[in-house]
């Protein structure tokens, strides 16, 4: 039977069950998460499971009207005697796009009771469905009663409660009450139990606060009531509103067992406060806090970690009683003024050199603090910069750590209106300054012209030109420890010219069932006679030779020394690819054709006139393997002097990560980041069961006296090792860590430490 029922009275049927749906859906509504449903509760529990009824279509004819309810059913009866219709058999109700579906109601005229019985399930417009066993409303239609109810959202988190009541203010009451985001079925349609969800005595929706509130909370993890949340509430409104966090928990032997307490203070839409008190059993407390913001043109984050306790030096011990605040502050931000200006920052700085080794938030032994103005146009760059860098290293001096202020760059593009190339215009400027070591100013202006050509046979041609003026200053230079870093005390100018030809040939045929490509190169640079060594040099200290700097026209990194003379640079390029599978080649050697001594340090690879030879191989198949061998090896017996290997292998779940890498380059003096050194790194992961995995890394120093006179290690030395087990799924991630440090950095002890650390994914509060 179908047809329309019009308002009658001041007894509506359809808002009797809108009001159910309120009733429903408002207590869920703030709740956020993503994945399916959940399984039936243990006995005497709400159930999360989804029941068997069918809401996404119904017979009920389209209504015209708002004051319309468009209904269908298998059997509608009217008892005039006592005032009561009745409908049963399949009942589908619809209006204003919200749909009903039950096996029977009943509206009594003469009390205003409606009635709802029998797989009851309401769909609203957001794609949200509220099920229940039975569902009762008053008279007055503002207030009512539902049994073991059910909301499932549009998302998939679920609501179930063994009774709610909807009071006559608009307020709601759950009792004995549920909540899980997560899903209630395996990938096959089976029922499983939800990896986590919140189970409480009574949960209270404030209509006039807009808020929900729960007595009584607590969180199961796998059916297990693990975690109380005393004073649980949250907004419905689905943004993220004050309240605690998931702790963290800790074991080292720094500082003994560790609890963390995040408190999250959301102070507007577009600005929030974290604040995490962390307590130890073997040290004092610290504070810690996050400031965020969003503005009209960027964001911004402040970081802080502050206690008071005693300093212990990078080696020895600390004096009793000689506590003092220590702490770390870091911030960040980035601000879009307009379509091409922009602005950047980054600022860190820590109370001494171990702290934050000692609390384990970071492991970096340099901070270093910059800004950044930039305006990108579409032929042109300006950067006006600056930075600082604060040293944790033992040995290093702080007044010897330079701050560069201002560092201006200024680069244009223009179009070679005669041989069709292009020229690049750049201007730059640095400002070096040292409280205990030398300063430095620096300024050049430069032009360069590249013109890209293809020939007939196939061979691509590029010429470059340029040329450039500097300009340098610098004084208290005999604080350089190294002379060749030092330059001449006061003004020295330079001028640079330079022209280079690079050509490519590239072969391309087929191989093996894929395609190889065989590209020959050689260079041709020529450069006059350099004063190099009367310029300071800041910025072009640490060097190596490697494939990626081969063919640089400079192959210095910075811009205070610049590659003089005539060289030849030549190799060759290989790659063979296949349908989910590469490899990739490199390989070459340059010869210089001056007799003039070279700049680079002895070991570096260009200390002689013909070159180190060096190369790169990189094999990738598919998502499943990536190999890269980086190689140099000695121009006269070639013994192996830089060697390393990185290796990924296997899938996300289950993966293998190596490392290997040997500097052996013969250096016969000491200078600054070149020592040898060798080193082992493995990592992985190895899943088993369900979303359980097994992961774990090492480091191991295998440099010996014989490589670095300076290092203290016996040829196999482990740096630290971690080991662990863990619990993935898309609801749920819980991690157990095991650590272990071999070295003492200051109050930062060798040992073993532990970590527990649990995240409820979709947690919408």
């Amino acid at each position: 039977m179908t047809g329309t029922l019009f308002q009658g009275g001041n007894r509506p049927l359809w808002l009797a069950t809108a009001s159910v749906l309120a009733l429903l859906a408002v207590p869920a509504a703030a709740q956020t998460g993503a994945e399916p449903p959940v399984v039936p509760a243990p006995q005497g529990e709400p159930a999360l499971q989804t029941p068997d009824v069918s809401t996404a279509t119904t017979d009920a004819p389209a209504v015209t009207s708002n004051q319309q309810v468009g209904f269908a059913a298998d059997n509608l009866n009217y008892d005039s005697d006592a005032d009561v219709v009745v409908a049963d058999g399949n009942v589908q109700m619809n209006r204003e796009a919200i749909q009903m579906r039950a096996d029977k109601v009943t509206w009594n005229r003469k009390t205003g009771e409606v009635v709802a019985e029998g797989n009851v399930a309401i769909a609203n417009p957001e794609g949200d469905t509220a099920y229940g066993d039975r569902i009762v409303l008053t008279d007055t239609l503002r207030d009512g009663v539902v049994e073991n109810m059910l909301v499932v959202l549009d998302n998939g988190s679920r609501l179930a409660a063994v009774k709610g009541t909807r009071f006559d203010n608009g307020n709601i009451e759950l009792e004995n009450a549920a909540y899980t985001p997560c899903p209630v079925e395996d990938n096959a349609g089976c029922a499983k139990n939800p990896s986590w969800q919140i189970r409480a005595v009574k949960v209270i929706y404030d209509k006039a606060k807009d808020k929900v509130r729960y007595k009584g909370a607590r969180v199961e993890i796998f059916g297990l009531p693990l975690i109380p949340l005393p004073g649980l509430s949250h907004s419905i409104g689905g943004g993220a509103t004050s309240g605690l966090l998931v702790p963290e928990i800790r074991l080292d032997r720094s500082n003994g067992f560790e609890i963390a307490v995040p408190y999250y203070l959301r102070l507007a839409p577009d600005r929030d406060v974290t604040i995490t008190p962390h307590l130890y059993t073997g040290a004092a407390p610290m504070i810690e806090g996050e400031f965020r913001a969003l503005t009209d043109i960027g964001s911004f984050r402040i970081n802080g970690y502050g206690t008071y306790s005693s300093v212990v030096p990078l080696s020895g011990t600390p004096s009793q009683g000689n506590d003092k605040f220590r702490g770390y502050l870091e911030s960040a931000g980035r601000f879009q003024l307009s379509p091409h200006w922009s602005i950047t920052y980054s600022g860190r700085i820590a109370s001494d050199r171990t702290f934050l080794r000692r609390y384990d938030i970071t492991r970096d032994d340099r901070l270093r603090s910059t800004f950044e103005v930039e305006r990108i146009g579409g032929q042109s760059y300006l950067s006006i910069a600056g930075w600082a860098t604060q040293t944790l290293r033992a040995g290093d001096r702080q007044g010897q750590q330079p701050v560069a202020l201002p560092i201006l760059d200024y680069r244009q593009r223009l179009t070679d209106p005669v041989f069709g190339g292009q020229f690049e215009l750049q201007v730059n400027t640095l400002a070096i300054g040292r409280t205990a070591g030398q300063d430095t100013q620096r300024a050049f202006a430069g032009v360069r012209w590249d013109l890209r050509r293809l020939t007939s046979l196939g061979q691509e041609v590029t010429f470059t030109a340029m040329v450039r003026g500097d300009i340098y200053h610098s004084d208290e230079n005999l604080l350089t420890a190294i002379p060749g870093y030092r330059g001449k005390s006061g003004w020295e100018g330079r001028g640079i010219a330079a022209t280079a030809i690079d050509v490519r040939w590239p072969f391309i045929g087929e191989f093996l069932g894929g395609t190889q490509t065989l590209t020959p190169r050689i260079q041709f640079v020529a450069t006059p006679q350099l004063k190099n060594l009367d310029i300071p040099n800041e910025d072009s200290r640490a060097f190596d030779l490697e494939d990626s700097n081969l063919f640089a026209i400079n192959r210095f990194s910075g811009y205070d020394r610049f590659e003089d003379g005539a060289r030849v640079t030549y190799g060759a390029e290989w790659n063979y690819s296949r349908p989910g599978f590469n490899i990739n080649s490199i390989i070459g050697q340059s010869y210089r054709l001056s007799d003039k001594p070279s700049l680079f340090p002895d070991g570096t690879g260009l200390t002689d006139k013909t070159s180190d030879v060096v190369g790169r191989t990189t094999v990738a198949y598919k998502d499943f393997l990536r190999l890269t061998h980086r190689f140099r090896l000695d121009k006269d017996n070639l013994a192996v002097r830089r060697n390393e290997f990185d290796a990924t292998i296997g899938s996300r779940s289950t993966y293998a990560v190596l490392g290997y890498s040997r500097l052996n380059r013969d250096i016969t003096t000491v200078a600054e980041d070149l020592q040898d050194r060798e080193e082992a790194r493995v990592g992985g992961r190895v899943a088993f069961a369900r979303n359980w995995s097994i992961f774990g890394s090492a480091i191991v120093d295998l440099t010996s006296a014989n490589d670095d006179p300076l290092s203290v290690s016996d040829g196999f030395e482990p740096i630290r090792h971690r080991l662990g087990v863990a619990y993935d799924d898309d609801c749920l991630s819980i991690a157990l860590t095991w650590r272990r440090d071999y070295i003492d950095t200051g109050d930062a002890r060798r040992g073993n430490s532990f970590s527990f650390r649990v995240a409820f994914r979709n947690l919408g509060f």
